[in-house]
């Protein structure tokens, strides 16, 4: 069956490259993510031209976003130009646009900005956003993290709450600045928390004059019983007890109802809280709309075993984008290796139809599951080899080092971890943007006050 649909995309491929004047068939790919970059780099010396389409014009390594949030890493140390990554390949070209849907029948994608783009092969890797469950109302009082706007938007957040609880006489007011809620007790959730508490506990509290180390509280939020529900039980029980040493206060089976700009209710109580952090959910893109199929609860298109939408076989779905199980029935997670595997299947599948043949089934290949936990602590499943702890952290910081994209990065974010380790200080606490808030008041006394300045300047300049 595989093999006929290969097949039957391989002529169709075949009729349209002769239409086209001679040209080489046109693979398109939307989203530079971990699956785009995968995919573009398998098909590096085929007979094919590539484009590449993202509405950002980098890859970011979506991983460690939550150090920028937490002024452990500048943006640049996890991110790298999608044109600079893929320079020495010249059989792609990258283009800076938006999707907004896929013409099936005449086999085009529909840009934003420039002309409709023909494809032979398409591969939709557009990853996911964040989801609120209906609760679209929450976005702007609790932040989710997928993009450096949304890492850097956090930073100003937490950073701001620390600057103006140093200047908070009021106790109560005070008490809700120091005050960090996070929701959703997965890899992110957990690892933001961390980091928060090593940031507000430890790397900061020597530099101000009114924060010691016990005036933060840090609330993790997770509606299921335990942390990390992807690891097995004793992994979560261990990165629960590791968190709570850092002085984060953990609630399981935790009903949030109302998110507002003072606080969350959670369970019936109110815990008032100058920054709300979302890490409960993630929606995927509209690719299912785009190809008028039904998608999951998480708007994830399925797809088969050979990651083709049902009846396209000229298209391929992979990464957050799809809805994708395993040999065994079970969802695949959405993450890195998942999306980096499905494009290299991608490409390996385009090669083969470009020579006639078939490939096997997708399988992923499982090689662990790693989470951090703070300074010194993470865990690790290897399977049938569980590692907690130091030796757990290491391994965390040895992968996700090698995983970046860029020999500067790499050594960047090295030596950033190094010397935050040896001094406890984080080199990225940048407040950008005005930091003092627009009242409607102060906007009702500017004009007075540049009066008064320009008066006085009168006055000094006629005596």
């Amino acid at each position: 069956m595989v093999g006929e649909a290969v097949g039957e995309a391989v002529g169709d491929a075949g009729e349209r490259t002769a239409a086209g004047a001679g040209r080489p068939p046109q693979v398109v790919i939307v989203g530079g993510g971990f699956g785009g970059l995968a995919a573009a780099r398998a098909l590096a010396g085929a007979p094919v031209e590539i484009t590449l389409i993202d509405k950002r014009n980098h890859h970011l390594f979506q991983p460690l976003l939550y150090q920028v949030a937490t002024a452990g890493l500048s943006p640049a140390d996890i991110a790298g130009s999608i044109r600079a990554i893929l320079a020495r390949q010249p059989n792609v070209r990258v283009l800076l646009d938006r999707v907004y849907g896929v013409d099936q029948e005449r086999r085009r994608v529909i840009l934003g900005d420039g002309e409709p783009l023909a494809y032979d092969w398409l591969i939709i890797a557009t990853g996911a956003t964040h989801s609120y469950f209906g609760r679209e109302d929450w976005a702007p009082h609790a932040p989710g993290i997928k993009t450096i706007d949304d890492a850097t938007a956090i930073r100003r957040r937490v950073l701001l709450a620390l600057e103006r609880a140093e200047t908070e006489t009021d106790e109560v007011k005070r008490k809700a600045l120091l005050t960090f809620v996070v929701i959703g007790g997965g890899p992110t959730g957990v690892e933001m928390a961390g980091a928060i508490a090593e940031l507000a506990r430890q790397s900061v509290s020597r530099d101000f004059r009114h924060i010691t180390p016990h005036c933060s509280r840090i609330v993790l939020l997770q509606r299921g019983d335990r942390l990390l529900p992807s690891f097995p039980p004793a992994l979560s029980a261990k990165a629960r007890k590791g968190i709570e040493e850092l002085g984060v206060e953990v609630r399981l089976e935790a009903d949030v109802t109302a998110i507002d700009a003072d606080g969350v209710t959670v369970d019936g109580n109110r815990i008032k809280a100058g920054t709300v952090i979302w890490a409960a959910g993630v929606m995927a893109s509209r690719a299912a709309e785009w190809l008028g199929c039904a998608g999951d609860r998480s708007g994830r298109v399925p797809v088969g075993a050979d990651l083709h939408p049902d009846g396209d076989p000229a298209i391929f779905v992979i990464g957050d984008t799809a809805a994708c199980t395993d040999g065994a029935g079970r969802a695949l997670p959405g993450v890195a290796p998942v999306a980096k595997q499905q494009g290299q299947h991608a490409a390996r599948a385009i090669r083969a139809a470009l020579q006639g043949r078939a490939v096997p089934p997708f399988r992923y290949r499982d090689y662990g599951n790693m989470a951090t936990i703070g300074r010194s602590r993470a865990i690790a499943d290897f399977g049938r080899l569980r590692v907690t702890g130091l030796p757990a952290w290491l391994l965390w910081c040895v992968a996700h080092i090698w995983f970046l994209t860029g020999h500067r990065n790499r050594l960047s974010v090295g030596m950033s971890w190094l010397w935050s380790y040896l001094t406890y200080q984080r080199g990225a606490r940048l407040i950008t943007g005005d930091v003092a808030p627009d009242l409607p008041a102060t906007r009702e006394l500017a004009p007075a006050l540049r009066r008064n300045r320009t008066e006085l300047s009168e006055f000094i300049l006629v005596e």
